[in-house]
């Protein structure tokens, strides 16, 4: 069985990947995640596209950072269980 961490590193890589790559993503409905998980999702975005600019990354190792990024943030959002504060978070 897979753990809710895991699942949402999976999902937040996979979307990740899919920005980078020009294809885009639409609202958290259409990704299949929560509220909080696209949270994560643009923050490791961000991390990443902040990291291409400046020139030094190669892509992966950009990959490697929003991986990283990603199951920490997922790990501190599921550290307690799953989050309580309504159906889409």
């Amino acid at each position: 069985m897979t753990s809710d961490v895991d699942l949402c590193v999976s999902i937040v890589v996979h979307w990740s990947r899919e920005v980078l790559d020009g294809r885009g993503y639409g609202d958290y409905q259409s990704t299949g995640m929560s509220g909080g998980q696209y949270d994560i999702l643009r923050e490791v975005v961000d991390a990443g596209r902040a990291t291409l600019r400046k020139g030094t990354a190669t892509r992966d190792s950009v990959g490697s950072l929003m991986r990283r990024q990603a199951r920490e943030r997922c790990a501190a959002r599921y550290r307690d269980g799953r989050p309580t504060e309504g159906p889409w978070r």
